[in-house]
């Protein structure tokens, strides 16, 4: 029997990369260092990320580096899954003809594990570059920021010395000026920050979903496929029943390639569903960001006019004490 490691022999695109198109291959994949060994991922993770570059980007950076380290974990498993897939094939070749057959086809199942990995791998470096983008942003404000800071130093440290001297008005007015740069570059590091952050994380979000569901997709239908091995018990001497699920085993592969290259995100079994609370809350934050006011009508009970009573009906009415408060107002207005 013909054995292969994937499920496709020509690499149709599937509906989910129609939709959306898959990104460049990872840059931890263009650059390797010291081959496809994991030498210079540790190296990297000795080295203290984010030690270097200005003060407000090192926190960022040091994001940045760890997720790439990730990034080339991820890559070592998705190969080593393949490796492993291959194996169990090769195991199971010279067992019974069920054992035989249904191990190639989870070698199969197994190896498109790791082709998903791989592409995992590749829209997760998108997250990863959308961040980098905001630590780029900061690194580029730092400069602002110190020199309005210098500056203020230098006027602090010549009114200390020489309160009287000219240079205090020359300071002080470079210090608006700075001030103003400062807030443009603040206000843009702002609004980027809060633009790249839902990206990023959309991307991260948006390929967990699809590689989550794509494993679920082929775990159950591996269940299927154990189904065909016989386990029941015989007794010594005794002879298994000849094996002829091959035509099922194949049907259960194709079945399997057909959903994960029919799969789109519309189609995902698991949707995350807020809570009533969860959502009002949520929709009020929205309303407020957007400027809109907070509809609280429903939250006043209309009035009951059967059930009204004037107020010199009440059985606490006190008429002296209305008569002086009206004669207190009519003063007041005079």
């Amino acid at each position: 029997m013909h054995r292969t490691y994937s499920m496709r022999q020509s690499r149709a695109p599937t509906a989910s990369q129609i939709q959306n198109p898959p990104p460049p291959s990872s840059s931890t994949k263009s650059s390797r260092f010291f081959g496809k060994g994991n030498l210079g991922h540790s190296i990297r993770k000795s080295v203290h990320p984010g030690a270097f570059g200005p003060d407000l980007a090192k926190k960022l950076s040091q994001l940045v580096k760890m997720e790439k380290n990730v990034m080339r974990s991820m890559e070592l498993v998705g190969r080593e899954r393949m490796e492993v897939a291959q194996q169990l094939s090769i195991w199971g070749e010279g067992c019974d003809d069920d054992v035989s057959d249904v191990t190639d086809k989870l070698g199969v199942l197994i190896y498109e594990i790791g082709e998903l990995e791989d592409q995992f791998v590749d829209r997760y470096d998108q997250y990863r570059v959308t961040i980098k983008s905001i630590r780029n942003i900061e690194a580029s404000v730092q400069p602002s920021r110190d020199r309005k800071q210098k500056i203020t130093d230098q006027i602090a440290q010549l009114k200390y010395k020489e309160p009287n001297s000219p240079k205090i008005v020359v300071l002080e007015q470079e210090l608006v000026r700075a001030e103003a740069e400062s807030l443009v570059a603040e206000a843009q590091l702002s609004n980027i920050t809060r633009e790249k952050l839902k990206a990023a994380f959309t991307y991260q979000f948006d390929a967990m979903r699809e590689h989550s569901e794509k494993l679920a997709i082929i775990a159950g239908y591996g269940k299927h496929l154990l189904e065909l091995v016989d386990d029941t018990p015989v007794t010594p001497g005794e002879t298994r029943n000849a094996y002829d699920g091959y035509e099922a085993s194949k049907a259960i592969i194709q079945d399997c390639e057909d959903a994960l290259t029919n799969w789109v995100e519309q189609s995902a079994a698991v949707s995350s569903k807020l809570s009533t609370r969860a959502r009002t809350l949520s929709q009020r934050r929205a309303n407020r960001n957007r400027g809109e006011g907070v509809d609280l009508t429903d939250q006043d009970q209309q009035l009951d006019r059967e059930s009204w009573v004037p107020a010199n009906q009440h059985h606490d009415y006190d008429e002296e004490d209305d008569v002086e408060e009206r004669g207190r107002g009519e003063e007041v207005a005079a």
